[in-house]
């Protein structure tokens, strides 16, 4: 399976998928982190993919979306984007609009 395969059977498998420098529990960076944080505070379930650990996934996830930086969020198998997307969502509201259309729990109030 190329890893190409592998992350398009990530996102397309996992609700909410963000592609990140290190874990949810120690992330390695500080934008995995701020996205981290969103994603906790709003309650989703989500898997985080540490890109440190591969370097063909570290690149690969890049050419996947054209994106060029991470973290990279998914959701329902859409790219939503990196830290600054989120968080502008997340401050506008729109983040939390994303998963309930998505039928995402939260547990955000």
């Amino acid at each position: 399976m190329s890893i190409q395969d592998w992350i398009k059977n990530e996102v397309e498998t996992n609700d909410v998928v963000l592609f990140m420098k290190g874990t949810p529990n120690f992330p390695q960076c500080g934008f995995s982190g701020q996205v981290v944080q969103i994603l906790d505070y709003v309650g989703v379930p989500y898997k985080g993919i540490n890109v440190l650990e591969d370097a063909d996934l570290r690149q690969g996830i890049k050419d996947f979306s054209n994106w060029p930086t991470i973290p990279q969020l998914y959701v329902k198998g859409e790219f939503l984007g990196g830290c600054d997307i989120v968080r502008e969502m997340f401050q506008n509201q729109e983040l939390q609009a994303v998963f309930t259309e998505k039928g995402i729990p939260t547990t955000a109030a």
